[in-house]
């Protein structure tokens, strides 16, 4: 089984070599931008033949860039309109189905890019050489630059790991190159033999993370921290924002660096504790594609009760800012391939209906939780828990299902499709159907090996 993982390596340039780095990067960055300008231009094209026609004599005439990294501009612009193009069709049909009004702006005019960062193909724009030495290609040939790194990276990259593709990043503040290389590394893939334990994570916003394995032993992760943190730089956005000098401007800059580093730190040390803590699991997680449209609130006229438009308006925006800093996505990403590094295997279920449905009865209603607070309390057979532990509980049998579909065909379901809507109905029917029993759970597995 095949697993990517990304070596961070220091480049150590001498003066020359830096500003040769410097200038690929600044001309690569300039070229993407003209690039798009042009695709813009001609009905905002994707194709990577037309870009190419048009733009490949100009890119090696105006700003020097080798063949390769010519090249590389036009695959990357094609990539980003793509990706825009297909955003824009998914706003449509949630524009008709009436789950959101707010019409996509990305296509309104070229997309700008700001970051010099290059991608470089491996042996075509670079190569690693002996005594920790990497050949990296610039305007006027290559050049060969000592680099430094993790000891474990640089041993795969010396044992013969399979290379991918490379990026060069600039750290302004620390006037630092940096070469973030893909290694494709062989793991063991796991059996349903070796997963003996089952794992549902719910994510969210009160707490980062909540487990509760088969059993009924939960844990939580929570967020307080992080959201007071982000809270805090909302605000000092807000004012650097109104004041608009140059100096606010580049403290706008740092805040944004800084705010990043603490969310990954904090999704990275939550990831292994769970990956830690539950060896040779099948994790479950949430597909929460489009989660943010689904939960995004809408703005609410005049109460009568006497509170001002203003007030419920700054409430909504407040609410709508902390979902869209919400990193589930990364936090996922991370589970899945770190748990895969430890001999564990991370899946996705459907998390529709996790936080409303009774694991005891079945029961499925939103009244199940009283003004969306923190506690579950069904309204059919009463029973009371942690809303957040619910939901990981939920995860946790939908997971035991697909386990239990392993074992029986011999065919596992990573992802659930989401694009059939028939057979979505089937498998939110056979949910439905799920009761939480910690014993009957065991007897599952058991009957899985």
């Amino acid at each position: 089984m095949q697993q990517i993982i990304t070596a961070k390596l220091k480049l150590i340039p001498t003066p020359e070599q830096f500003q040769a780095l410097r200038q690929a990067q600044l001309a690569y960055r300039d070229a993407l931008n003209a690039v798009s300008c042009y695709a813009f231009e001609h009905g905002k094209t994707s194709s990577v033949k037309t870009l190419h026609r048009g733009m490949y004599a100009d890119l090696r005439a105006s700003y020097h860039l080798p063949s390769q990294l010519a090249c590389r501009v036009v695959r990357q612009v094609a990539a980003t309109y793509k990706g825009l193009w297909t955003k824009l069709k998914k706003n449509a049909e949630h524009r008709r189905a009436k789950i959101t009004k707010k019409r996509f702006k990305g296509l309104d005019k070229p997309p700008h890019y700001s970051s010099p960062t290059v991608q470089y193909t491996y042996e075509r724009d670079y190569t690693f050489q002996r005594d920790s030495r990497v050949s990296v290609g610039t305007l006027n040939g290559r050049i060969s630059i000592p680099y430094q790194g993790y000891d474990k990276h640089i041993a795969l990259i010396r044992q013969g790991a399979s290379i991918g593709d490379a990026k060069l990043c600039y750290d302004m503040r620390k006037k630092t190159f940096y070469f973030l290389v893909a290694l494709d590394i062989d793991v063991p893939e796991p059996s349903i033999e070796h997963l003996g334990e089952v794992v549902g994570v719910d994510v969210g916003i009160r707490y980062l993370a909540v487990t509760s394995t088969s059993t009924g032993n939960a844990t939580f992760h929570p967020g307080k921290r992080v959201r007071h943190r982000a809270n805090h730089y909302a605000r000092l956005r807000k004012r650097l924002q109104q004041k608009g000098t140059r100096g606010a401007k580049r403290r706008l800059r740092r805040i944004e660096r800084r705010e990043r580093r603490f969310k990954l730190q904090a999704n990275h040390s939550i990831a292994k504790q769970i990956v830690k803590q539950h060896p040779h699991t099948l994790i479950g997680l949430e597909h929460l594609t489009d989660i943010r449209e689904g939960t995004k609130r809408r703005k609410h006229r005049r109460k009568k009760n006497g509170k001002s438009f203003e007030a419920v308006s700054l409430k909504v925006r407040k609410a709508n800012r902390v979902y869209s800093q919400w990193s589930f996505a990364e936090l996922q990403a991370l589970i899945s391939y770190k748990a895969i590094l430890l001999g564990s295997l991370a899946i996705k279920v459907d998390a529709d209906y996790t936080s409303k449905a009774c694991p005891v009865c079945g029961h499925t209603t939103g009244k199940n939780r009283p003004r969306k607070g923190l506690l579950f309390v069904c309204q059919q057979c009463h029973y009371t828990l942690h809303a957040d532990l619910i939901g990981a509980r939920n995860v946790t049998l939908r997971t035991l299902l697909v386990r239990h579909d392993w074992s029986r065909t011999g065919c596992l379901s990573i992802i659930p499709d989401a694009s059939d809507r028939e057979a979505k109905a089937a498998r939110l029917q056979r949910y439905a159907e799920l009761r939480w029993s910690p014993e009957a759970s065991q007897r599952l597995i058991a009957r899985g090996h």
